[in-house]
């Protein structure tokens, strides 16, 4: 008797321990536990631990909580400025709702990387080019708004969106750069032309100053002399001012001109002869 009450404890103990190995179920910290009881959702989502289900009746699934990183596949398209570009971004993204997680949608993993490309092909047609390289932030933040809109309602939240990289035509890559060029070429040319303006406005300064005083002009052209001997050349050229060239010009006696030869006057015209009379008188005829 004794030995068919151990039996049947034994045989009690065996079945219990089978039906606790069957039910029991460990949800890690980062899950969440959904049950299923005959299809139908159970009210409840099973948090972090140990749980129990009932074998052949219930279903656990469990889903993950923690923040994905999904790449978005690179979408190429055509700016608002006609510029086609090929743009690839990532996706960080949690489930916050695990039950409409499995219920809303059939895979909202691969729900949220459809909706995160045709998003992202609809923001490219939206913007300029020069948004697309610097504007980032508020393009960022306008592809979040609208991911984040259907994303809701599957139990899904969109933490963060971000452009990575933005691929340009090599010849759009040309003229941008021909751009820049030209662009810093004609900031160094005003910054150029500045120069030379102050530059002549101090000279100017300067030699007021020099015209006020002669004797800082001769020391400006000692200090020029000093520069140059100090580099140990073999030939020194030293620069005459103008002002002492005139100097000297004025302080010179000129020369006595030599006077030209006196000329002898010019002769009198010849008188005009008078008029001649004819005393011959008309021809004779001897015969007669």
């Amino acid at each position: 008797m004794i030995e068919e009450l151990l039996m049947a404890v034994a045989g009690a103990a065996a079945a219990t321990a089978v039906y606790v190995g069957a039910a029991a179920r460990v949800v890690k910290q980062y899950e969440r536990g959904v049950v299923f009881r005959f299809g139908r959702l159970r009210g409840e989502v099973r948090p972090p631990g140990f749980t129990m289900i009932l074998p052949a009746v219930d279903r656990l699934h469990k889903v993950n909580m923690q923040i994905v990183t999904m790449p978005v596949p690179a979408q190429e398209g055509i700016t608002r400025d006609n510029v086609t570009v090929r743009v690839d971004a990532v996706v960080y993204f949690r489930v916050v709702d695990a039950a409409e997680a499995l219920v809303r949608v059939e895979d909202y993993k691969f729900a949220v990387s459809q909706m995160a490309q045709t998003s992202l092909r609809s923001i490219i047609g939206k913007s300029d080019l020069d948004d697309l390289l610097s504007n980032r932030e508020k393009l960022n933040q306008g592809l979040e708004l609208m991911l984040d809109s259907p994303a809701i309602g599957w139990g899904v939240q969109i933490d963060r969106v971000e452009i990575k990289d933005v691929s340009l035509p090599e010849t759009m890559k040309r003229s941008m750069a021909r751009q820049a060029e030209a662009d810093r070429e004609r900031r160094a040319r005003l910054i150029n032309a500045d120069a030379e303006l102050q530059a002549s406005k101090k000279l100017t300064e300067a030699a007021h100053q020099m015209a006020d005083a002669p004797a800082a002009l001769q020391l400006r052209l000692l200090q020029t002399v000093m520069a140059v001997a100090a580099e140990k050349n073999s030939t020194l050229v030293l620069p005459i001012p103008v002002e002492l060239l005139r100097f000297l010009e004025r302080a010179t006696p000129e020369a006595p001109r030599p006077q030209p030869a006196p000329q002898a006057p010019p002769a009198p015209p010849p008188d005009p002869l008078s008029p001649v009379e004819d005393l011959t008188g008309p021809s004779v005829d001897p015969s007669s």
